[in-house]
């Protein structure tokens, strides 16, 4: 049965009321479930996934480096060349049992650096940054049914480009007013760098604001209650399909090991989180976690790393094909590097949502190659993601 306190939450929040009625809605197209996780900043995959044998890490990042497997703090070992953050403990569980899938080197068509734009491009599908004025995800969903049911859902206090479209979708939020992050506080400061009345204003609300805008440890459990609350509304018979979970924070150009530690805890959480929620749909499930962007492969001066280009993609759920490392890896000698600075991307990710889209929720290849991501037939369907049983 749905926990009781999300419904109260549901019968509060835009379109949901009618999320867990199955007058509203008809059997679904499909019952597999989608679920894409979109790490907003810039996730460091370097950090996340570090590819310990790789004898370039060590050089370029003497401080952030994480240790080898076997020792104090080290990595968790995924198959001899590559470890997981111990941050990350829980999803290496899944991954040995075979429900995670990492895809290392891995971004979409963006090479240039810019938070807004990079976001925009990873949502509108149109491989140019705002090529399109609705997400690809959204496209998807009215290319599996045209029919008036929400087959989307938005985790948050507004629905991400990436949902917006002629596909109507549920939205669900844990509060009805986005939280302000670190990373928003200092931009905001910035912005506003020349204003002296906003700046001492900023200046003397300080530690005060902080607490009630949402600090970190007052955020600590978003990502939980999300997860939570995405698998229990996609588990409903008449419930939606496809969800949209984001995390802010994910720009780590200072302090990123404590930083990225706490992150790699509360992102762990939100799986476990959504894996319980969803319950015996588990193994008919894909979630896809993603950034707009990789990082530089080398430290900076301030003990973190700055826009990249190459990132990474994890893939999870009972329905992925995992306990492996896909894709292919560059390498981090200076040669390899794009532009002598990021890692290569060897992996597209639209060619992961492609394969996500046509294989797993069924759409079907014109759709998606036509309307869902036009002019990007040059990239496939990553084959082999998934399970055929």
């Amino acid at each position: 049965m749905p926990d009781r306190r999300l419904f109260l939450k549901l019968a509060g929040a835009t379109g949901l009321a009618a999320v867990g009625s199955r007058m509203a809605f008809a059997s679904a197209p499909t019952e597999k479930r989608l679920v894409v996780v979109v790490l907003r900043g810039g996730l460091d995959g370097l950090h996340a996934v570090p590819p310990y044998a790789d004898p370039e890490y060590a050089r370029l990042r003497p401080n952030l480096g994480l240790a080898p497997p076997g020792t104090d703090d080290g990595a968790l070992d995924l198959d001899g060349n590559f470890g997981l953050h111990p941050a990350l403990a829980p999803l290496h569980r899944l991954y040995r049992e075979g429900g995670m899938l990492v895809v290392p080197a891995a971004t979409t068509r963006y090479r240039n650096r810019s938070h807004f734009d990079g976001q925009n491009l990873l949502e509108n599908g149109s491989g140019i940054p705002f090529g399109a004025k609705d997400g690809w995800l959204n496209r998807a969903i009215a290319g599996l049914d045209r029919s008036d049911r929400r087959l989307g859902l938005a985790l948050g206090p507004s629905v991400p480009l990436l949902l917006q479209g002629p596909a109507r979708v549920a939205t669900w939020a844990d509060s009805p007013l986005p939280r302000a992050d670190e990373d928003f506080l200092r931009r905001l400061a910035h912005a506003y760098r020349g204003d002296p009345l906003f700046s001492r204003v900023l200046a003397d609300a300080g530690g005060s604001m902080a607490p009630s805008m949402g600090g970190e440890a007052e955020r600590g459990r978003e990502l939980e209650m999300a997860g939570s609350a995405a698998g229990q509304l996609l588990a409903q018979e008449g419930g939606p399909r496809v969800a949209v979970i984001e995390s802010q924070g994910w720009d780590t150009h200072f302090g990123q090991d404590w930083r990225l530690a706490r992150l790699f805890g509360q992102l762990s959480a939100g799986i476990v989180a959504l894996k319980s929620g969803l319950g015996a749909h588990w193994p008919d499930t894909v979630v896809m976690v993603v950034s707009e962007f990789g990082r530089t492969a080398a430290e900076n001066g301030s003990k973190g790393t700055d826009h990249g280009v190459g990132g990474l993609a994890l893939l999870l759920g009972g329905a992925v094909n995992g306990g492996r490392v896909g894709g292919d890896w560059p390498g981090l000698s200076g040669p390899a590097l794009y532009e002598g600075r990021d890692v290569r991307p060897t992996t597209a990710y639209e060619s992961l949502f492609k394969a996500a889209l046509i294989g797993h929720l069924g759409v079907s290849t014109a759709v998606v190659e036509d309307q869902v991501f036009p002019d990007s037939r040059g990239l496939a369907p990553v084959e082999n993601l998934f399970r055929t049983a």
